[in-house]
């Protein structure tokens, strides 16, 4: 008991500072993911994308920052839809978080609007108040980064956009409007070419112009621009401006002749491109919004999300290769009769205490039920509104189901590997195209369709595959169970999604007796949404003999494709942002990794099921502790097995040698631990990597947890009377067998040893404390006080 004390305590220092070498935990708060921002987009530049385009030369290294910006743009943004599209933030958040594709003709980096928001106001409060002169009030402004880069893309969007909605004389006095501003920034006199105490009403002309810009073009709105041109050029123009500037626009013959004429800015150019559109809603943003940026995302687990991936960006990791150059892997998940998608009867009924399921998901999760009915476009409503609408009602169940444990949630977050390739595939086929052919790649970055172009789908469909072993789906079928339509729906929804299932048929043998016939198949949907067959394998006979996961495993494993196969439980979840470290990740079956390369990958996960209760948040932190900083120990010292996590395999170093399941009843209670007993046997070599994670779910009730903790316990047990135990302590050496001792069947052992000891010493002190008291009480009495009752 005393080594595996020391052993305890050893492993949790040893853990901590293996992973702060690794950097993990740098950014843990949404102030210190603020701080660092202007730092990802070279991280990531330099980490996920191929080398071939991270390492194009530049002439500059503000173009060397511009070009990373418009590499992460593209991704960023779509990470910011992904949460969208999980009600994890607002319509309003979004505008906020997304990033601009730094691909215009801008003379700088534009960072998302959540960064620099109230930085405007704060730096008109700073010319307002100015005393000194020009670079003194500039340092000033310079000392926060961000709001350095408010005010700059403040003037240029200002400038590019009123150019671009004027013509005739309205143009000439921008142009020589903005000539005499950047002559005075020049030559360090903007104080005294204008009046800073006149800013904010400039300000609030140019708000008032942009708030109509941002809408969509009509008659009245039109003249609504004309009037606040014509407001924001007299402001400019006599308020504004210093005398000797006024004096010259008012004496300038062809813009007073176009005034006196009413011409002036009577002809408006709408923005009607997108890119136009979206610089002018972004400054319009710019000026308007006073929310504090410690606030954006409000969700703690958007946060969370964002924390984390950013933090990754600065890790260790393999380089990418290109899409058509990484190693292909599937995705492998068995499924028996669990939940797949809540029906409406489900959410609406009542439990013994009142409360339906759809009630305590709105109250735990108040703002991501406000998200999903703006998403919706919906207010209020109740469950009876929502029945008025087949594809409200639909999207309802898959929101519930997406926060529970259930097979919908693990497919959408599986799927997100083949929308991740997509993009990947799509912008390097666009990148690499631009630099082959001569033009600057900045001309290429568009994210708009990549989900239906022919060749992203083809590269990512050649990559991935995910099969989902459904053991009963047939017989789920014949007799028309929910969930059997409601995986034909998940089927349907996704189209690269294969279910694989056992199919039972009446036969006759050759001496014409009734026997029953057992294949095994995999299917897809076609086009009309209808079941259609891919493969079919006779068997010979009930593959249903030992242990159902694994033997639910065993025969549709001959389905799954490539190099590396991810084992992936029912209840886990998946990221858009994580998905774009898979080729990262894949890269380390080619990395070195000690004498041999790994044969098996591990990867963290986070419980996403803590918030649900005090219990559910022990057993998540209990959880968590063991999947990051005890198997990093593990995987140091050698001894890190297969947990049943979403480790990921080497297909086929492990189908030519026993498969990643062993089924025997009883014996294999604990199934997973065996793929890491075999791996190990067979010389392999099990690693661990966190700077990509995995969704997970567990327990949330006391006596799901108990049952849950029962069965590992008597899984170790098991293991005990096991060849593989056996096996691994006559092979190991002498002290890499006793890590393995103390970490799997010893932690058991040493437990009931210590549960047992307190049990000897409570009943020990309780005896002797008895035995001691009658003592006391005979010396008490004396000796002519105990004689009579020796006598009795």
């Amino acid at each position: 008991m005393d080594i595996h004390i020391w052993y305890t305590l050893l492993s949790a220092l040893v853990g901590g500072v293996m992973g702060a070498r690794s950097r993990l935990g740098e950014i843990r708060s949404i102030e210190m993911l603020h701080k660092r921002f202007e730092s990802f987009p070279e991280a990531f530049a330099k980490t996920l994308s191929p080398q071939r385009i991270s390492s194009r030369p530049v002439p500059q290294d503000s173009e060397a920052t511009k070009m990373y910006a418009s590499i992460f743009s593209p991704f960023w943004n779509e990470i910011i839809k992904s949460l969208r599209e999980e009600d994890y933030i607002s319509n309003r958040e979004m505008d906020l978080l997304m990033m601009p594709s730094n691909c215009g003709n801008l003379m700088l980096v534009q960072w998302p609007l959540f960064l620099l928001t109230s930085k405007i106001m704060l730096a008109n409060d700073y010319a307002s108040d100015c005393k000194d002169s020009q670079k003194e009030l500039w340092h000033r402004i310079s000392k926060d980064e961000y709001m350095a880069y408010a005010v700059k893309e403040c003037y240029y969007s200002a400038e590019r956009i009123l150019n671009s909605i004027v013509d005739g004389e309205g143009k000439l006095w921008v142009e020589r409007l903005f000539q005499n501003l950047n002559d005075s920034i020049r030559d360090d006199s903007l104080l005294v070419t204008i009046n800073l105490k006149k800013l904010q009403l400039v300000q609030s002309r140019l708000t008032g112009l942009t708030g109509l810009l941002i809408r969509d073009e009509t008659a009245d709105r039109k003249a609504g621009v004309t009037k606040a041109l014509r407001e924001l050029y007299e402001v400019v123009t006599h308020e504004f401006l210093a005398p000797n500037l006024r004096e010259q626009f008012d004496t300038w013959q062809l813009l007073l002749r176009a005034r006196n004429d009413g011409r002036l800015f009577s002809n408006i150019l709408w923005p009607n491109d997108l890119e136009m559109k979206e610089q002018v809603k972004r400054l319009h943003l710019l000026l308007t919004v006073k929310d504090s940026a410690a606030n954006i995302p409000k969700n703690l687990e958007a946060q969370r999300r964002l924390q984390f991936f950013t933090n990754s960006l600065f890790m260790d990791m393999p380089e990418a290769k290109p899409v058509s150059e990484m190693i292909p892997f599937c995705v492998f998940t068995p499924y028996y009769s669990e939940t797949v998608l809540y029906s409406m009867s489900e959410l609406c009924v009542d439990n013994e205490d009142g409360i339906s399921i759809l009630f305590y998901l709105q109250k735990i999760f108040p703002d991501e039920w406000a998200n999903f009915l703006e998403r919706i476009g919906r207010g209020e409503s109740s469950e009876e509104d929502f029945k008025e609408s087949p594809s409200d009602t639909l999207e309802l169940r898959f929101w519930v189901s997406y926060r529970g444990q259930t097979l919908a949630r693990t497919v959408r977050g599986m799927m997100y590997y083949r929308r991740a390739l997509m993009l990947q595939s799509y912008l390097e086929k666009r990148y690499l195209g631009g630099i082959e052919d001569g033009y600057s790649a900045l001309e290429y970055i568009d994210t708009q369709g990549y989900q239906l172009s022919p060749d992203a789908r083809a590269q990512a469909d050649l990559k991935f595959t995910y099969v989902v072993s459904c053991q009963i789906y047939g017989q789920q079928k014949q007799r028309k169970a929910p969930e059997a339509a409601d995986i034909a729906l998940l089927m349907q929804r996704n189209e690269a999604l294969r279910i694989a299932f056992i199919h039972e048929e009446d036969g006759v043998s050759s001496d014409g007796q009734a026997i029953k016939e057992y294949h095994s198949k995999l299917v897809k949907a076609d086009i009309h949404g209808k079941d259609q067959e891919i493969y079919s394998i006779k068997l010979p006979g009930n593959p249903k003999l030992g242990e159902g996961k694994p033997e639910n495993q065993n025969h549709a494993i001959i389905f799954t494709r490539g190099d590396a196969i991810q084992t992936i439980d029912m209840n886990q979840d998946n990221y858009l942002e994580e998905a774009m470290k898979v080729r990262n990740l894949l890269e380390e079956f080619r990395g070195n990794h000690g004498i041999r390369y790994p044969t098996i990958l591990g990867v963290r996960e986070h419980v996403f099921t803590g918030s649900v209760s005090s219990l559910a948040s022990f057993m998540s932190k209990q959880e968590t502790s063991f999947v990051t900083l005890g198997q990093r120990v593990l995987a140091f010292l050698k001894v890190r097995m297969h947990y049943g996590h979403p480790d990921v395999f080497d297909r086929i170093f492990h189908i030519t040698r026993g498969g990643i399941s062993k089924a025997s009843r009883v014996i294999n209670i604990s199934e997973d631990i065996y793929a890491g007993f075999n791996s190990t046997l067979r010389q392999g070599n099990i690693t661990h990597h966190e700077y990509i994670q995995v969704g997970k779910g567990r327990d949330v009730g006391l006596n799901q947890i108990a049952l849950f903790e029962g069965k590992v316990a008597g899984g170790n047990g098991e293991q005990v009377l096991s060849r593989d135990v056996y096996r691994l302590g006559q092979l190991f050496d002498f002290f890499r067998m006793l890590t393995f001792f103390y970490t799997t069947v010893g932690y058991y052992v040493c437990t009931m040893m210590t549960v047992l000891t307190v049990y000897i010493f409570l009943y020990g002190r309780v005896y002797l404390h008895s035995l001691d008291s009658t003592i006391r009480y005979l010396v008490k009495l004396g000796f002519w006080g105990t004689l009579p009752l020796m006598l009795l």
